[in-house]
């Protein structure tokens, strides 16, 4: 159990970080699901239809998935934890 703010939010951060990936992928397969049938099945309007409301709704979860890996890079840069995402960098 955290015992301070800073373990507290780590404990969020560390827990968050590998779901956001695992829930980006995810996302990416649905719009690729969606883009197959939209362009194999595209003389059925109604799976036509399917296709591309899989592909809206897959773009969308990317874009949140997208966002939150930002935000938890905000802070982590703002609250001063270390980059957990290995990022290479330069030394200063």
């Amino acid at each position: 159990m955290p015992t301070t703010f800073e373990e507290l939010i780590g404990l969020f951060i560390d827990v968050v970080n590998p779901l956001t990936g695992l829930l980006g992928g995810f996302a990416l397969i649905v719009f690729l699901w969606g883009l197959v049938n939209f362009i194999a099945k595209s003389g059925d309007t109604k799976t036509h239809k399917e296709g591309r409301d899989l592909m809206v709704w897959g773009i969308i979860a990317l874009f949140v998935m997208v966002s939150v890996f930002g935000i938890l890079r905000f802070f982590y840069a703002d609250l001063g934890f270390s980059d957990p995402f290995g990022l290479p960098f330069l030394p200063e």
